[in-house]
């Protein structure tokens, strides 16, 4: 089949082919053996964090739950590993039925987790529950990494506006992604209109060089673009000599141009030279936005620049640096039958080289001090202590199948400020360190 006769949408239809070839394998194996209705809990964590991060950013919760939801196997797909030989014809069966009905529990969108925390919860039989891994790892993996950059980036800026721009840096699909968790983590604006339009994210944009190239001069550039958008617009001023494009922009636009931005050199000192010059013609009102591949170490780096807006792109959609969390889904229980009255066995893998795991259905809360910020991630398998009863992070999001509830963006990006806000101040030092908090066990 030739992908591109599918015509796939931002959205695509069925997520069921996003997994690995094992899952299905396994779930040949378990259905002959007797094994697959087994009730099981599987949980999503990481060992550890990204190196030199402080605290990691739940992200990509909602696409998770549209995932679960799309999770079919329809006819094109059961003829396509029918033709492979994937897996037998018993199986096939099984999955052309197959619906998640089992739960979901899971730290809300926009929390923020550390080692160890059951970030997602999934219970139900092993057949249908081992099948959803991959998806599953592959979104919080990207989102969460793409969100605690934005996190980083915008404790960074302060409050000066971000402006999301990656979407020629990374793959199209990835693009939407990536401007949905940049929101929650703080970026205002996205100039994908692809996410705009899935995700309702405020959109910008304005000019690139090859505007000002098109153009016989800098001035007919400027002038068209007034002309058509306004003296409110953003003129991009570095396409030639900075301070001609300044004063050409202020002489076309006049002293109420809206925006000049900045896209190379030492941005440092040309942003303080830019507001000068802009002040002395009048235009003090005038915002500098910058650009150009800037990073969370260079946005600090920019504090005391008469600066007010960022755009960042490439490092942002590649994690600046970390672009996965590293994040495992591992079966920590299971019963003996289908029944559900069979209680669970804590099961955990035991191995060298730091891959162990510890077993059972954990639960987990945020210890705080006495002025409510937050000093230790609890986690547990036994009843729950009396004082952390009020503190527990995991909620439900799926029962028997069936999603509970949506959230905004804009809920998902405020809890986010909130938990990161509740965070020791140490947290948002963009300098290395362990996780803000310990994980502990009890």
């Amino acid at each position: 089949m030739n992908t591109a006769d599918l015509g796939l949408p931002v959205d695509v239809p069925s997520t069921a082919l996003f997994t690995d070839h094992y899952e299905l394998t396994m779930l040949q194996a378990a259905l002959a053996a007797g094994t697959a209705e087994r009730r099981s809990v599987f949980e999503v964590f990481t060992r550890r964090l990204p190196e030199g991060r402080r605290y990691g950013v739940v992200a990509g919760t909602g696409r998770v739950l549209d995932a679960v939801e799309n999770f079919r196997f329809d006819e094109p797909v059961i003829r396509f590993l029918r033709e492979r030989r994937i897996v037998d014809e018993r199986t096939l069966a099984w999955l052309a039925d197959y619906r998640f009905t089992g739960d979901v529990w899971g730290y809300p969108e926009g929390e923020v987790y550390f080692p160890g925390s059951p970030v997602l919860r999934v219970e139900g039989s092993f057949a249908e529950c081992v099948l959803l891994e991959t998806v599953i790892l592959s979104i919080l993996n990207h989102d969460s990494a793409i969100a605690a950059a934005a996190s980083r980036m915008a404790s960074a800026a302060g409050d000066r506006p971000l402006i999301e721009m990656g979407a020629r840096r990374t793959h199209e699909l990835a693009a939407v992604a990536s401007s949905r968790a940049a929101y929650i983590g703080g970026f205002a604006t996205t100039s994908d209109l692809a996410a705009g339009f899935r995700y309702d994210i405020p959109t910008v944009g304005t000019s690139a060089h090859a505007f000002t190239l098109l153009h016989d001069s800098e001035r007919d550039a400027f002038r068209a673009q007034v002309d058509s958008l306004g003296a409110g617009t953003t003129l991009l001023v570095d396409t030639y000599d900075v301070a001609e494009a300044v004063r050409a922009a202020v002489d076309i636009a006049g002293p109420g141009l809206g925006a000049v931005r900045i896209d190379s050199g030492d941005l440092l000192l040309v942003a303080h030279r830019v507001r000068q010059q802009l002040d002395e013609l009048g235009a003090t009102g005038t915002r500098i936005v910058v650009t150009s591949d800037l990073d969370e170490y260079a946005i600090a780096s920019l504090a005391a620049a008469p600066v007010d807006a960022y755009g960042v792109g490439t490092q942002l959609v590649t994690g600046s640096g970390h672009p996965t969390c590293s994040m495992v889904y591992k079966l920590v229980a299971r019963a003996t039958s289908a029944d559900p009255a069979e209680p669970l066995v804590p099961v955990a893998k035991r191995s060298t080289g730091g891959k162990t795991s510890i077993g059972g259905r954990k639960w987990a809360a945020r210890r705080k001090d006495g002025q409510g910020v937050a000093e230790a991630e609890v986690i547990g398998t036994g009843p729950v202590p009396a004082a952390l009863a009020g503190e527990q992070l995991l909620v439900e999001l799926i029962k028997g199948g069936s999603v509970l509830s949506r959230e905004s963006l804009d809920v998902v990006r405020d809890r986010h400020a909130a938990a990161r806000a509740g965070l020791p101040l140490s947290a948002t030092q963009l300098s290395r360190g362990d996780a803000v908090i310990p994980t502990e066990y009890v």
